[in-house]
């Protein structure tokens, strides 16, 4: 008994320190706190920033003559959809009526129809005594090529709408055929409903009397009031004169803000200080979450954000659904010196896999320090920013930049009061009755497209597989 005891006892004893108790007295090598959310904020990185004094930036632009070419809205109670009254104000006809009521009852003489895949809802040749409203689905716009062959002029979707001048009662042919290539909800109206609408209809007659009356006003190919010019004379002609006419109520972008108030306590600024300073490590994970946010609202924001403030001549849908290289391409052939692609990295994926099926494969290109793939030369920058919805559909981004290009530019402010980044500050706000250290970080931006051609969005990109 006592010999098994005694071993026992000898196989317990260490003959060197364990790690545990060395620990004890070493100082652990340790990172810096590390964060997931921070991605590569190519936006952030790729646009030129113009530094604003004032809190605002003005984009003045040549006079431009508004032809009421927007999409229109729509109410929906359960399967039966109606036209919001006042957005028919987007047709070109009706841009300055005034009468609420008219609009009222001329919204409800609109008849509800659905188009399965494949129906022809318009026949090139047939006679045009109908407008037209897309409320919902996808259609082509096609027309007979110079060799007999269709070809698609363009792609419809929500709030399209094509046929209004038969507001103005004219009695022609339709030149193009409208096809569904999804199941659409369509709104229609009669030509005749205009006349059927009793006392309202006098003030909508004098109205489309005067706007067909009106003088139509010179316009270049970009809707600009026209600048005369002479070329091809010979001798003493007589010269146009002509001035370039400014717009009357220039957009003006004021510098948004994204704050955040952090939280230290003393007890932890004066006591856990070493290795790392704990105040400067709050910062610095502060700052990175307001970049992300500055980010999100440059794209997303409602007011200034790119993908509420493309131009509508600017927004083209896809042609069958994924993004394809013909979609790209119809993104690129709308601007000049396009400088980046910003799309959802799912979008990429999807676009890569239709490059795939057609055998193409794209550049990679080093780009600070990463290497992105490019079309056509133009890189293409995922932005994790960028919305998918709920129908697993997204947008692709495209933009050209610079003051130089009439491009897209970023706004900020710089040598503002306790700036520790380009635009953003740091103030320290006291301590509270708890011995709390409160510091105020702010970040000022905006975003301007100079020009509407300076930026172009690909909507309703299907990314499933």
């Amino acid at each position: 008994m006592s010999t098994v005891e005694t071993l026992s006892v000898e196989t317990t004893v260490r003959r060197s320190l364990s790690t545990e108790a060395a620990r004890n007295l070493t100082t652990t090598t340790k990172s810096k706190p590390q964060m997931r959310g921070i991605t590569t904020r190519w936006l952030l990185k790729m646009l030129p920033w113009v530094d604003v004094r004032g809190g605002s930036y003005r984009v003045n632009r040549r006079l431009s003559y508004a032809v009421g070419d927007g999409r229109l809205s729509f109410v929906s109670e359960g399967v039966d959809i109606r036209v919001v009254p006042a957005e028919l104000r987007e047709l070109p006809l009706l841009r300055d009526f005034e009468d609420d009521e008219a609009l009222t009852a001329l919204a409800n003489r609109f008849e509800q129809r659905k188009f399965s895949t494949g129906d022809v809802i318009v026949q090139s040749g047939q006679r045009r005594d109908k407008l037209f409203l897309l409320a919902h689905g996808r259609a082509h716009k096609i027309a007979s090529g110079r060799y007999g062959d269709d070809q698609v002029l363009s792609v419809l979707s929500d709030g399209d709408h094509f046929g209004s001048e038969v507001l103005a009662g004219g009695d022609e042919e339709w030149d193009f055929t409208v096809k569904a290539v999804t199941p659409c909800t369509v709104l229609v109206l009669p030509g005749q409903s205009v006349q059927q609408l009793n006392g309202q209809a006098d003030a909508l007659r004098e109205h489309l009397r005067q706007a067909l009356a009106r003088p139509v006003q010179p316009t270049n190919k970009a809707g600009e009031a026209a600048i005369e010019l002479a070329s091809g004379h010979a001798g003493e002609a007589d010269l146009p004169g002509t001035f370039a006419d400014y717009e009357l109520a220039p957009r003006e972008y004021e510098l948004d803000v994204a704050q955040t108030l952090l939280r230290v306590h003393t007890r932890v600024a004066d006591l856990y200080n070493h290795p790392m300073n704990q105040t400067e490590e709050q910062l610095r994970l502060t700052i990175e979450a307001l970049r992300e946010r500055q980010e999100h609202e440059m794209i997303n924001n409602p007011s200034f954000g790119l993908l509420h403030n493309a131009d509508l001549s600017q927004r083209i849908f896809t042609r069958s659904g994924p993004p394809t290289p013909d979609d790209l391409d119809e993104l690129l052939c709308r601007r000049r010196k396009s400088r980046f692609f910003l799309a959802h990295p799912r979008t990429i994926a999807a676009f890569r896999r239709e490059c795939t099926k057609r055998s193409l494969y794209p550049a990679n290109v080093p780009l600070e320090g990463s290497t992105v793939q490019t079309w056509r030369g133009v890189p293409i920058l995922p932005c994790d920013k960028i919305p998918i919805t709920e129908q697993n559909t997204s947008s692709i981004i495209v933009v050209r930049t610079g003051v130089e290009d009439q491009g897209v530019i970023g706004l900020h402010s710089l040598d503002i009061d306790d700036e520790v980044q380009p635009s953003l500050n740091v103030r320290f706000m006291g301590i509270d009755d708890q011995a709390i250290l409160s510091y105020l970080v702010s970040v000022y931006f905006s975003v301007a497209v100079l020009v509407p051609d300076a930026l172009g969005v690909l909507e309703q990109v299907e990314i499933g597989h």
